[in-house]
């Protein structure tokens, strides 16, 4: 049964995303606004359900380790695997709003909860400057979606009330199917005498980023570098931002020195790229390939340490 679940999940994935994308895409088209702002918000969002519901109910528990772990596991993940895989299948064309204001933004707010943490926890005054300056970050968007309403011309689109059905559907799917592959694997794996400790620095740590990742690559696929990317870097600012700030303002949070790490290595992961992006303004399929390799080298380090 564990396997039927399994391959049922993945096809709620796949499909899910499919009709997500289509119908975020199509309101981006109805709104007359870039996909990218859609991605950078909306699909971003969405595909980060499991990360807040994991992360917060990990806080309002007192589990407090889980909560940061699964966060910063989450976006090097986004930022390595991620858009790593989506450039070496077809090479990322960068959005110039996404180089000039949100990978700065995700490098500069990454710094931000490394100095936070620096000393061993997040408190609740700076879990509610975290959310502070997410409302700021989406007023900054949604200021810059009106502004560019004008410059996207009208296109055909199918009807508002179907792109929403997609929009809600497609997510509701990526969401269980990740959920069924996250537990079912796991399932599996006991089974298999694997431990829980690696049980949760691989699947479901990478189980709860799915989304992002089968997202982004549908988005690839269609030809929506601007939604995949978009997702990715979204999703990174909103994790730290309203996710982490929301658990350390219900708890504050005792970080682990290990997490502090983890947090320095995420940084330099977003500088990293933020370099490949600024060249050509691209992500080239051997960048892709170096962030994969880049990922696979930092999972063999969680396990030696």
């Amino acid at each position: 049964m564990e396997y039927l679940l399994l391959i049922i999940g993945f096809v709620l994935l796949i499909k899910g995303a499919d009709f997500f994308v289509e119908g975020s895409s199509s309101l981006a088209r109805f709104l007359k606004i870039p996909s990218v702002i859609i991605g950078l918000t909306i699909v971003a969002m969405g595909t980060s359900a499991p990360e807040a519901s994991v992360s917060i109910n990990a806080a309002l528990a007192g589990n407090n380790n889980i909560a940061v772990s699964n966060i910063i596991g989450s976006n090097i993940f986004n930022g390595l695997i991620v858009v790593g895989i989506c450039a070496f299948i077809s090479g990322l064309k960068t959005d110039k709003d996404i180089l000039r204001r949100d990978m700065p933004v995700n490098i500069l707010i990454t710094l931000i909860l490394y100095i936070m943490i620096a000393n061993g926890k997040l408190s609740r005054i700076e879990g509610i400057l975290l959310l502070v300056v997410m409302i700021f970050y989406i007023l900054n968007m949604i200021r810059d979606a009106l502004k560019k309403r004008n410059e996207c011309p009208a296109e055909q689109n199918i009807p508002l009330y179907k792109a929403l059905f997609f929009i809600i559907s497609g997510l509701a799917a990526v969401i269980w199917g990740g959920n069924l592959v996250v537990n079912n694997a796991s399932q599996i794996a006991v089974s298999f005498g694997v431990s829980q400790n690696f049980i949760g620095l691989t699947i479901v740590a990478i189980g709860t980023s799915l989304p992002e990742l089968v997202t982004s690559i549908v988005a690839t696929r269609k030809g929506d570098s601007g939604l995949a990317l978009g997702n990715a870097i979204g999703s990174n600012i909103f994790n730290i931002l309203f996710i982490l700030g929301m658990s350390a303002t219900i708890s504050p949070l005792h970080i682990l020195s290990e997490s502090v790490i983890d947090c320095g290595i995420l940084l330099i992961s977003g500088i990293l790229l933020f370099a490949f992006a600024f060249t050509k303004k691209s992500v080239s399929r051997m960048e892709g390939a170096v962030c994969v390799l880049a990922y696979i080298g930092y999972t063999a380090y969680l396990f030696i340490r």
